[in-house]
């Protein structure tokens, strides 16, 4: 058997789907996960899984050893709105987890990859709107946003120094309907599908013309795989710019409605809409696209389509005891 693979996060919106492609791939032997949280028992995930703080520096490198991990994928962190209401918190899960996987990464010689999620939230008020370059200004006014763009300086920074291969992608709003979102801005454009098959109505926190980077869930795990695959010497940056679609709430409800005609949608925007109003509408992802050859597979009214189906049938499982947790 080959080295390990490590997912921290693996029970949050972008390990749970990684893990099932992952295993697909490599066989659920490979995989160790780790999350702080064991929802609905870790069975589930059919890997081998711990339960553990990403703080707990000793915890970590314990696992890395053991295990002899070769690959991390460290997706653990505290989203933007949650962060929001817990701003220390969210400063040591993101950050001091983030140093012991680069350190982890640096000192265990059978470690010889990371990956690392950065977010849309590194880009702030000072930055340009519309097809935001690879290169620009980036000045967060959120404790998630300045907690990715530290991130990112950290990854470059372990990257040149001590050649640490840590590879990362500002990640727009991602949708599924396999596994929900866990406290970000953008976590409306999951939460609307639920609510127009169960209600037939939803009450969105953002205004009605707020447009933002968006993504259907298997372009992004593709993506992110395609990433971790490409030759280091084809990639010119650490973390990359990752986009597919952009949209606002009041587009995706008119797709939407082209299905079910009788939805409704009243928009009453709180403290999240002000935070997205720092967000750029679209990203220019060129670099992504000739380096590493990337290209989304879904717009708009193929991600809806998708949605729809997906959300009809977790109801239906949810109704029998059937579904998976999230």
């Amino acid at each position: 058997m080959g080295g390990r693979i490590l997912v921290t996060g693996a029970c949050g919106q972008i390990g749970t789907e990684l893990i099932q492609v992952l295993k697909g791939v490599v066989g659920e032997a490979r995989i160790v996960s780790l999350d702080i949280r064991d929802v609905g028992g870790s069975s589930w995930l059919d890997t081998v899984f711990i339960r553990g703080d990403v703080r707990d520096r000793e915890l970590l490198f314990r696992v890395v050893r053991e295990f002899r991990v070769e690959v991390i994928y460290h997706l653990a962190a505290l989203l933007s709105a949650t962060g929001e209401r817990r701003p220390e918190e969210a400063w040591t899960i993101n950050m001091d987890s983030l140093w012991h996987v680069l350190m982890i990464a640096k000192e265990v010689d059978h470690v010889r990859q990371v990956f690392w999620p950065s977010s849309i939230a590194v880009f702030g008020p000072t930055t340009p709107k519309e097809r935001v370059p690879q290169v620009t200004v980036m000045e967060p006014n959120t404790i998630y946003g300045i907690t990715k763009l530290a991130g990112e300086r950290l990854c470059e920074y372990f990257c040149r120094r001590w050649q640490v291969d840590v590879r990362g992608l500002r990640y727009p709003g991602l949708i599924s309907y396999r596994s929900l979102p866990g406290g970000g801005t953008t976590d409306y454009a999951v939460e609307i599908f639920f609510a127009a098959l169960r209600e037939g109505r939803y009450t969105c926190y953002l205004s009605a013309d707020r447009c933002l980077p968006m993504m259907y869930i298997d372009d992004a795990i593709r993506g992110t795989l395609e990433l971790m695959d490409a030759p280091r010497s084809a990639l010119r940056y650490t973390v990359y710019n990752f986009a597919a679609i952009s949209f606002s709430p009041s587009e995706l409800e008119s797709a939407i409605r082209a299905h079910l005609p009788d939805f409704e949608v009243e928009y009453k925007p709180d403290y999240r809409d002000a935070i997205a109003a720092q967000w750029p509408c679209s990203i220019d992802d060129g670099a992504a696209r000739e380096d590493w050859g990337w290209a989304h597979r879904y717009d708009l009214p193929a991600l809806v389509k998708v949605m729809l189906e997906g959300v009809r049938q977790r109801i239906r499982e949810e109704a029998v005891g059937l579904s998976s947790p999230s």
